[in-house]
């Protein structure tokens, strides 16, 4: 109801001009005339859109349609009275019988007006409803037979009848206060009106309902029940403008707060303006007076005089304006074409990278290498190095070290679990909360275009529906690439070719292999127990020392307590546990000093235990009394280990099991080694019926951890070489390499940890393939003292190797049963 009252009164101001005589509204003798007056047997039938006409309700409408046009004027001329039924669908230009509705309202043309768009404007006036029978005619307008449609009244006095009519009126009073676009004259007419059913149909044609639930009310023959329809429809409308009010009022205080807001700072602004400049325009004075001091390419520094141009133009308080800001002081801050001089005193740098790190000389010797080369060609593009080895070896803490000797600044990214290519490459600044990637949120850091970076972690880069960052890297560590790294946050190029790349690893597996081609893999492989010694008395104590405020004449370990601490109470390659196990025994101290307690400044080995708790169960070589039982050498991510092939033999019908949560390439190892066996078992004067009458079992101990390669494969021939035929394995001894059903034995990987991990078991004999000889020649000669190795090409010069022609004790008896087909 919030715009049906006006309406009507603009439409009827529209067509009534100030000479025209005013039409009243019904009273209730002119209902009862009208009610009196008979229904014509026929009528011609005006199709209205949109609009239902109700008895004793005065409305405007503009025919357009050619038929309406001639049923209005032939019907103006004559008798005035129409049929007036609207339409079921108002998108139906010439609709037929079944496309009206059956009951409609008897019209009487009051005034009818040529309007100057071409279309003809009538008012009329519903006097009584009637219901369609038939058709009569179509042209040149429809024609049909009718018969009354009678209201059913409620009787005199019904209480409940005009409680309902009374609640209607209030109601609609409610609505007309509520509704802004209704005028106070629409409360003043529903107060005149006597008449209940006049009240209940003006109303109903006045309010805001649909064209089908006017008709519906329309078609309601009760009264009463037509009242009860209007109280419910009327209760929504009051219900939606309560809502509508309450929203604008909402918006309306959030605008005024705002209008507030802007008028204080536009006075706050003009009181700048009077002091001096406002604080807007220093900043823009300030951005442009540092892009005077910057040293950038012409590219660059027109984009960020176009990009300033812009700012200056933005209304300060748009959201825009903090991102531009934001885009311009990133392009300030970055160090365009700005590095710091290289030191190319190789002596000095020399000694810095013997102080920090003990060991790792291929690494030294290849930085050194580096520094020479551009000492003498001044423009040589850096190196991308990846240090690739085990925990603890000093990969990552090896960078602070380069960027010192070369007297860079120092920057690291640890790339652990990231997911997201917008990391590496930034956000295109149109996303909210938008940034550069990090690399070049690290150069800014930095302050030069040419620090050493370390990219740590690079083999623990995942990928997800965010992208692959391994590909994005994939720009930032080509050298031919590089010096043109395009970040999508401040969209333009930027030369990385400066920069020192350093990436770290443990396992090289994961490195998408594009990648891995474009670094120099440079091996830092575990340190000797001597090793250990020398850097946890120059490094380890004396950090942990410093850290625990505990001065040097406090404390001290001698060489043979650290070996102590290295055999039995760590198990690692790099020296990461024995720092926590030094830690921990200064802490112990330091705790006797803080409680003025008695302790040994100089503990000894026997003071370990109670310091350091009981010492680990190591792995160590257990001996040869049992057949089947050889020593391994694997490689893992924490370095080398050594690990025992057990081989045990059942009556049965050849099976093969295999546990230890061995991995598939393992187990291929062992079927190949057992079909070797089978095929070449005269070699060992093994009758071949055996491997049919008995059951072979192959364990690997510590089942809980998995296992896989093809390293155990000498390994696992040796260990059913042996089983097979209950001779003892040579002492001492470990073997590793990979084998084929031709018979011929493999190179594999690791093997500088394998060796150490060796030592570290007390094994004194290794058997390797032959090709694994020029890796034992790249390793320093100390890692090698008290080893002999065997190189083989091979399987069965491994078998003669290992094998003793001593059987061992309480040997099986592996006879076989002749089937009596062969008695």
């Amino acid at each position: 109801m919030n715009a049906g009252f006006d309406s009507v009164m603009m439409s009827l101001t529209q067509v009534i001009d100030d000479e025209t005589e005013f039409i009243p509204l019904l009273t209730s003798e002119d209902e009862d005339v009208m009610n009196s007056e008979k229904v014509p047997d026929s009528l011609a039938i005006l199709p209205l859109r949109n609009t239902v006409l109700f008895p004793g309700v005065v409305i405007p409408i503009t025919v357009s349609r050619d038929k309406s046009i001639k049923l209005i004027k032939e019907a103006f001329k004559g008798g005035r009275i129409i049929g007036v039924v609207a339409q079921k669908n108002d998108k139906v230009e010439e609709p037929l019988l079944e496309e009206l509705n059956k009951i409609g309202t008897v019209a009487q043309i009051l005034r009818m007006f040529q309007m100057p768009d071409g279309n003809t404007t009538a008012i009329i006036r519903g006097k009584k409803r009637f219901e369609i029978k038939e058709l009569l005619e179509t042209e040149p307008y429809l024609k049909a037979t009718i018969v009354p449609f009678e209201e059913v009244k409620p009787a005199k006095g019904d209480k409940e009848f005009e409680a309902l009519v009374s609640s209607a009126k209030d109601l609609a009073l409610q609505v007309i206060k509520l509704s802004p676009h209704i005028p106070s004259e629409a409360g003043f007419a529903i107060r005149n009106i006597e008449s209940p059913s006049f009240l209940v149909n003006f109303i109903s044609s006045n309010m805001n309902a649909s064209v089908a639930e006017k008709q519906k009310m329309l078609e309601l023959a009760d009264l009463k029940q037509r009242v009860s329809f209007l109280l419910e429809l009327l209760t929504k409308e009051q219900q939606m403008l309560e809502l509508k009010n309450q929203i604008q009022t909402k918006v309306k205080s959030d605008i005024d707060r705002q209008q507030r807001e802007y008028f204080l700072q536009q006075q706050m602004k003009t009181i700048q303006e009077e002091l001096g400049e406002s604080g807007n325009e220093q900043e823009i004075n300030e951005l442009h007076k540092r892009s005077k001091e910057k040293k950038w390419s012409k590219e660059v520094a027109k984009t960020f005089q176009k990009e300033i141009t812009k700012l200056e133009r933005m209304n300060p308080n748009a959201a825009e304006y903090s991102v531009q800001m934001n885009y311009l002081e990133l392009l300030l801050d970055l160090p365009w074409d700005t590095y710091s001089a290289d030191k190319f005193d190789l002596k000095k740098a020399s000694k810095i990278l013997d102080r920090d790190h003990y060991g790792l000389e291929k690494v030294k010797e290849r930085i050194l290498e580096h520094l020479a080369v551009l000492k003498l060609k001044g423009d040589m593009k850096a190196p991308i190095i990846c240090l690739y080895g085990p925990p603890g070896v000093g990969k990552t803490s090896l960078g602070k070290s380069v960027a010192e000797a070369l007297g860079r600044k120092y920057v690291r990214m640890s790339l652990g679990g990231l997911k997201d290519e917008s990391e590496i490459r930034g956000h295109r600044k149109t996303y909210i909360g938008a940034m550069p990637g990090r690399i070049l949120q690290n150069i800014k850091k930095s302050g030069t275009s040419n620090p050493v970076f370390i990219l740590d972690e690079i083999d623990k880069v995942g990928n997800d529906f965010h992208g692959d960052p391994s590909s994005a890297l994939l720009e930032v560590l080509d050298p031919e690439q590089n010096s043109t790294f395009y970040d999508n946050y401040i969209e333009l190029d930027y030369d990385l070719s400066k920069v020192m790349f350093i990436a770290t690893a443990n396992s090289l597996s994961t490195i998408q292999p594009a990648l891995r081609d474009r670094m120099e893999i440079i091996e830092v492989s575990g340190y000797t127990v001597e090793e250990k010694i020398e850097i946890a008395k120059r490094h380890l104590l004396p950090k942990q020392l410093k850290e625990h405020g505990v001065k040097d004449k406090q404390l001290f370990l001698n060489e043979k307590v650290i070996e102590n601490i290295i055999e039995n109470y760590t198990r690692e390659s790099g020296v990461r546990g024995l720092e926590k196990q030094i830690a921990k025994t200064v802490r112990n101290a330091a705790k006797s000093i803080a409680m003025n307690e008695k302790y040994k400044q100089s503990p000894q080995e026997s003071d370990l235990v109670k310091i350091l708790g009981p010492a680990h169960e190591k792995d160590k070589y257990q001996g040869n009394d049992v057949a089947g039982v050889v020593t391994g050498l694997a490689w893992t991510p924490v370095g080398g280990d050594i690990l025992f092939i057990e081989t045990s033999l059942s009556r049965g019908n050849g099976k093969l099991t295999l546990t230890g949560n061995l991995g598939e390439v393992m187990k291929e190892s062992a079927t190949i080694a057992l079909e070797y066996l089978k095929s070449h078992g005269s070699l060992l004067k093994l009758d071949p019926k055996v491997f049919e009458q008995w059951n072979v079992h192959i364990h690997v101990p510590e089942g809980a951890t998995p296992k896989d390669g093809p390293s155990a494969g000498i390994a696992m021939l040796t260990a059913l070489a042996s089983a097979f035929t209950q001779r003892k394995v040579k002492k001492e001894i470990a073997m590793t390499g990979e084998i084929t059903l031709r018979g011929r034995v493999l190179a594999v990987g690791g093997i500088k940890e394998k060796i150490l991990a060796a030592k570290r078991a007390g094994i004194r004999e290794i058997i390797l393939c032959k090709e694994n000889q020029k890796d034992i020649q790249e390793i320093k000669a100390i890692y090698l003292e008290g080893l002999k190795f065997h190189y083989v090409e091979k399987m069965i010069d491994v078998v003669k190797l290992a094998l003793l022609n001593e059987v061992v004790k309480d040997a099986v008896n592996l006879k076989v049963v002749k089937s009596r087909a062969a008695k």
